[in-house]
């Protein structure tokens, strides 16, 4: 099976290496030349984990090729997956589907014989009916179907989704196109992994509704959380008694500082307009959006509070940038919230991030960039977890202590165990529990 990958974005890339793994002919294409030699030179243009080695193993193979042809890719292919950013449009919040379009217009002189053409991107509910409205425009001649084949993948573990994924999703209304499709994914089958077919409308309002229940789910745990201080319950032993409901299940009620990323901000905010577009508002899913804007400002001042009511003069030590650890992705950030805020307020930034300066620096300029956390912590007031990065699990808190000016620590994560913070000399404050170890 020959597979063209449009786009070696985070999907794009995951995706195509993840096919040339199964024994597919896969050429991924992009325009942008820079990336394009990162790629050919068998490195990943993005951290993910045990990305670099999946590529050059195929690579080396010769099942993955990456190009900027889009023609000589497309007219060979029996499949082509559409894997093009698709932001969050300024003004609306809908998403910006001119990436899909230029890419559709690309391709369309090219198609040879019947060939699949699938979104990977995530795509508002009737994206693959215009799609194939625009193609049987361009070519009336050309054989082809759309599908809808939403990713789900986790940043820090895309390799695991894709390979032992929860369910593939394919919304078709073709047989020829279900027939190719089942064969793309059978390597995933045979594992019993399910490959559930649907229509197009229902794959691409699933994968937005997935990602808003997801997102509600923080939101959910972050205001209980709020309520747990005010109670004197502890919200980590509220999340965990729920948890245990298999109803509920325990994933995302972990509370902390919001949620943020290349998916559920942006995801969120096309539903709710999609949903005003057709009149059939979704006001819980708009409180979600209203809850988290509001818990990334409500951090800094939580910040500030700890640090006796003003930052002015005082240095902050930041542990962690990105939206969440294992990736170096700054979309949407909560520090992209917290750190200016914090400089607004007066205060000098220290931070560290194992993979993120690089995607951070031009977000966040005026910090001072460490290379640890102990390097972060010299001279600091306050240090704050903001991404719970494994390396920053096992800090030696004696040892920040030591370097500090001041003693406290604001535990945006609850990363770190109160009496632990109590024993090296620390006033701890975390999330959701009026637990707080006094000066």
């Amino acid at each position: 099976m020959n597979i063209c990958m449009v786009g070696a974005g985070y999907v794009g890339l995951v995706s195509a290496a993840c096919f040339s793994e199964f024994g597919w002919t896969v050429t991924c294409v992009d325009k942008d030349p820079q990336r394009l030699a990162e790629l050919n030179a068998g490195k990943s243009p993005i951290y993910e984990p045990g990305l670099d080695d999946l590529m050059q193993r195929n690579m080396q193979a010769g099942r993955l090729v990456f190009s900027d042809n889009i023609g000589a890719a497309a007219k060979d292919a029996d499949v082509i997956l559409l894997a093009v950013g698709t932001p969050m449009r300024r003004g609306d919040g809908y998403a910006d589907l001119s990436y899909v379009y230029a890419a559709v217009d690309e391709i369309a002189p090219h198609l040879n014989g019947f060939t699949v053409i699938v979104t990977k991107s995530t795509v508002p509910v009737g994206t693959s009916r215009e799609i194939e409205s625009r193609l049987r425009s361009a070519r009336p001649d050309a054989e082809f179907a759309i599908c809808s084949n939403p990713e789900f993948l986790r940043e820090g573990s895309a390799i695991g989704d894709f390979m032992h994924p929860d369910r593939v999703l394919v919304g078709t209304d073709d047989d020829r196109a279900e027939e190719i499709m089942a064969r793309l994914y059978k390597p995933l089958a045979l594992r019993s992994a399910p490959v559930v077919f649907v229509g197009r409308e229902s794959a691409e309002l699933a994968k937005y509704a997935a990602n808003a229940f997801l997102a509600l789910k923080i939101s959910f745990i972050n205001e209980v959380a709020d309520l747990c201080e005010q109670v004197g319950a502890n919200v980590q032993e509220v999340a965990s008694a729920i948890g245990k409901d298999r109803r509920i299940g325990d994933k995302f009620l972990h509370p902390g500082p919001g949620y943020g990323g290349s998916c559920f901000p942006k995801d969120v905010s096309a539903l709710i307009r999609t949903a005003r577009e057709h009149k059939s508002p979704v006001s819980i899913i708009e409180q979600v959006q209203r809850v988290n804007d509001e818990r990334k400002i409500s951090m800094a001042h939580r910040i500030e509070a700890a640090a006796g009511g003003s930052v002015r003069g005082k240095t902050i030590a930041i542990l962690g940038v990105t939206f969440k650890p294992n990736t170096d992705d700054m979309r949407d950030a909560p520090s992209l919230v917290i750190v200016p805020m914090l400089q607004e307020r007066g205060a000098t930034v220290r931070v560290v991030d194992p993979q993120g300066r690089k995607q951070a620096d031009p977000l966040l300029p005026g910090v001072v960039w460490c290379d640890n956390a102990l390097e972060a912590a010299v001279g600091a007031d306050v240090l704050v977890t903001v991404t719970e990065w494994n390396e920053f699990r096992g800090l030696d808190l004696t040892a920040a202590k030591a370097k500090m000016r001041g003693d406290v620590l604001v535990d945006l994560r609850n990363v770190y165990s109160p009496e632990l913070a109590h024993a090296a000399g620390l006033t701890y404050s975390g999330i959701g529990t009026t637990v707080s170890v006094p000066r």
